[in-house]
């Protein structure tokens, strides 16, 4: 099955977190057909995750995009990641969901 280009992804996962009373914001627009997604959750008690592109190992037959945890720390140390992140890549995008019950909305695997 061929994989949903990260515009489009990004567009329905900002669309159904506010279907579901989310507020989620794209912080920086990536490359539109094959950029890496990355979501930073923001659980509003001074925690935050990233999570990232899981490895395509992890992936499963469905082509559905899976994620990692990258991170969970305190805001400033997930900004310092987010933007090792881009000076490693600059095409990724970044997308911030907040959410006091910690759930991100995203499929996500263990290693």
């Amino acid at each position: 099955m061929a994989r949903l280009t990260s515009d489009f992804w990004v567009s329905a996962y900002l669309r159904r977190a506010a279907h579901d009373g989310l507020v989620a914001v794209l912080r920086r627009r990536g490359a539109r057909e094959a950029g890496a997604v990355f979501v930073k959750l923001d659980r509003l008690d001074g925690t935050a995750a990233l999570y990232g592109p899981a490895p395509q190992a992890l992936a499963d037959e469905s082509g559905d995009r899976r994620f990692q945890l990258v991170l969970d720390a305190d805001p400033l140390t997930v900004e310092d990641r987010i933007a090792r992140e881009l000076r490693f890549d600059s095409d990724l995008w970044l997308v911030e969901i907040e959410n006091r019950a910690g759930d991100a909305r995203l499929d996500v695997v263990s290693d």
